[in-house]
């Protein structure tokens, strides 16, 4: 792990170690997972506390839960925590405006819209990086996000005044997906997650306190889905998402973190007997297609095109 002194740049972070970029794809795989089985929690506990304070519970919980493995020594400097104050925030807003949307669209819809940040991230790196992205990382782009409106939508879509919501939280995901590409090879990971969760649960407890009835005993109700989310989802994700991103590209991060809602589908169906249609099985095959196609080397040729 690199010192903490080493100035903060924005330069893209280096993938072209193979081996270094499989590992950090595997953490995102196993995010992708976590965040999947988290879905199926927060259905079962059906949480009563109110969006804010539930979020801001559990996102403090998963700051407490770091500390011990920072030694409680902050080594940020300055500017270091003010990206993890940024990260923590758009954090915060991108959760709120999902959970404002909600109010007024489906779940379904919102799924979908959300996961286009697999198409969002890969256009702003060339709009704001100036960077040239390879056919098949659009291709796969676009794949993904069919893929997840067969899975989520069910192949149809009625649009509601939610959804303006959350194609905003859409594009401010994309946006906490770049910054960690950003930032994750030159900060302490461990004390760069604690203090980004830091943030966002004071910013939802905030949130909670002025907007939402603060309602202890449906706080200790929803405590189990609290802990679960909090401990597994928030610092054990986000955190994996950070030392993933370390190793992989912002493009192959969006693309297998949208494997969150191939995870919470199945999920579904498994443990909650919940029954897919032919269209969402058929979205599922379309996000894992997109996610290898992302992964094809440089070099690679078509067997018809080996020899031209």
């Amino acid at each position: 792990m690199q010192t903490n002194q080493t100035p903060l740049t924005l330069s893209t972070p280096a993938a072209s170690d193979s081996k270094l970029r499989l590992k950090g794809d595997l953490l995102l795989l196993l995010t992708a997972i976590i965040w999947g089985s988290a879905f199926v929690v927060q259905r079962v506990a059906a949480p009563s506390a109110g969006v804010f304070l539930f979020n801001g519970t559990r996102f403090l919980l998963a700051a407490i839960v770091l500390l011990p493995l920072t030694r409680l020594q902050w080594k940020l400097n300055r500017q270091q925590l003010g990206w993890a104050a940024l990260a923590g925030t758009l954090l915060f807003v991108a959760s709120a405006l999902q959970q404002a949307g909600l109010m007024t669209t489906s779940a379904g819809n919102a799924g979908f819209i959300t996961g286009l940040y697999v198409v969002i991230v890969p256009l702003l790196m060339v709009v704001l990086w100036k960077e040239r992205l390879r056919w098949n990382a659009w291709v796969a782009a676009v794949l993904a996000a069919v893929g997840i409106f067969y899975l989520s939508a069910g192949g149809s879509l009625q649009l509601a005044r939610g959804d303006a919501l959350e194609l905003v939280g859409a594009f401010v995901w994309a946006l906490h997906v770049m910054l960690l590409g950003r930032v994750a090879k030159r900060v302490n990971l461990v004390q760069f997650s604690a203090a980004q969760f830091l943030a966002c649960g004071l910013l939802h407890l905030s949130a909670g306190f002025l907007l939402e009835q603060a309602r202890w005993q449906a706080i200790l109700d929803s405590g189990w889905a609290i802990a679960y989310t909090g401990i597994f989802s928030v610092g054990v994700g986000f955190t994996l998402q950070v030392f993933g991103q370390r190793y992989a590209p912002p493009n192959d991060a969006a693309l297998i973190l949208s494997l969150e809602a191939v995870c919470a589908a199945l999920g579904g169906f498994i443990f909650l007997e919940e029954r897919f249609v032919g269209v969402q099985w058929l979205g599922c095959f379309l996000v894992l297609a997109a996610i290898l196609l992302a992964q094809l080397p440089p070099d690679f040729r078509f067997p018809w095109r080996a020899n031209r």
